[in-house]
């Protein structure tokens, strides 16, 4: 804690980097690995959500990080802000592994202020010795069987937690129309009545364990219960879902610039990629990475073989503007209501 505080305040690093990622999101040795390659060293600080590294990044004008991982939404934020440096492509080659569909994204079209890391959808995971039939809908969710009352969780996080009403709705993920948002409200308060837990990090255990049959989740954490139960499946229903993406950012106040943009493209090789497909199991938006896989993991995994054009027809999460004071509060409603 006193570091991020030293750090938020600007204060130098012995570093030649410092990164904010999340923990666990990228390989243990990377410090070493990229040492290595560079002759750079780099310190790594961890943020627990979005909104931890985006205060600090606000109320330091960006100072004491060079490189930040964070969630597309985000990203556009801090470009808007002026507070992205634009990517040297010059100086990351290995942007030529990435897919051509995620170099035309819509927040970022031609990557010239951020890099997709990794990306995926939501949907539902369930036990399917657990759940009578497959579930298709977000309503399975939300408005469940008698039999499933009780065993279901949500994400607690305010865009995806929206996104399923707005999604069973028949509304975009980045709705802002104040009545919409008002319906969505008050299916979401009666959902909750029938929730186990909202729960953003051990869904996956309650479904191994049978204390949960049908949980709210990313694919790629899904994965995790795939990988301890082989009853245990995804699925995106079929009114649709969210194309999320997160990123990595150079900061404009840093004063390495340059060794910022090796570490981007060091982490655009494709064996350094694959680890986080690897490990983090899910996807990455880098078709070099993706083609070296064992094919036993996507055999394993079902939704690690997405193909990036189907992905893509997802609705991509955008940043909100002034909207994401209207989902906060709603969503500090909804967690309020009885």
């Amino acid at each position: 804690m006193l570091l991020a505080a030293s750090l938020a305040a600007g204060a130098a690093s012995a570093a030649d980097l410092v990164i904010s990622n999340w923990d666990g999101y990228m390989a243990p040795d990377i410090a070493d690995a990229f040492k290595a390659a560079t002759g750079l060293e780099i310190e790594v600080v961890n943020h627990a959500t979005n909104e931890e590294i985006m205060g600090k990044l606000m109320a330091s004008g960006g100072k004491g990080y060079d490189v930040v991982f964070v969630s597309s939404p985000f990203a556009e934020i801090l470009n808007g802000q002026g507070l992205a440096e634009p990517i040297d492509k010059a100086a990351v080659p290995n942007l030529a592994n990435l897919y051509p569909e995620a170099t035309t994204l819509a927040y970022d079209p031609g990557n010239s202020f951020s890099v997709p890391y990794t990306w995926g959808t939501t949907g539902l995971c369930y036990r399917s010795d657990l759940v009578q039939g497959t579930p298709d809908s977000w309503l399975n969710l939300l408005q469940p069987t008698d039999a499933l009352k009780g065993k279901t969780t949500m994400l607690a996080t305010d865009r995806w937690l929206m996104a399923a009403g707005e999604l069973a709705k028949g509304y975009s993920v980045n709705e802002k129309d104040p009545a919409k948002l008002e319906e969505v409200k008050n299916l979401l308060i009666e959902a909750k009545k029938t929730l186990l837990a909202y729960d953003d990090t051990t869904f996956y255990s309650k479904l191994v364990s049978g204390e949960a049959s049908l949980v709210h989740a990313w694919d790629g954490w899904c994965n995790y219960g795939i990988g301890e139960n082989k009853d245990i499946k995804f699925v995106v229903p079929k009114e649709g879902s969210d194309l999320w993406i997160d990123t990595i950012v150079v900061m404009k106040s840093s004063e390495h610039k340059d060794a910022a943009m090796k570490f981007i493209n060091f982490i655009l090789d494709a064996k350094n990629h694959a680890w986080a497909a690897q490990n983090i199991l899910y996807k990455v938006p880098n078709k070099a990475a993706m083609d070296s896989l064992d094919k036993a993991l996507a055999e394993q995994y079902p939704n690690m073989a997405m193909a990036p054009a189907d992905l893509v027809k997802y609705e991509l999460l955008r940043d909100l503007g002034s909207a994401q004071k209207d989902y906060s509060r709603i969503v500090s409603e909804i967690k309020a209501a009885n």
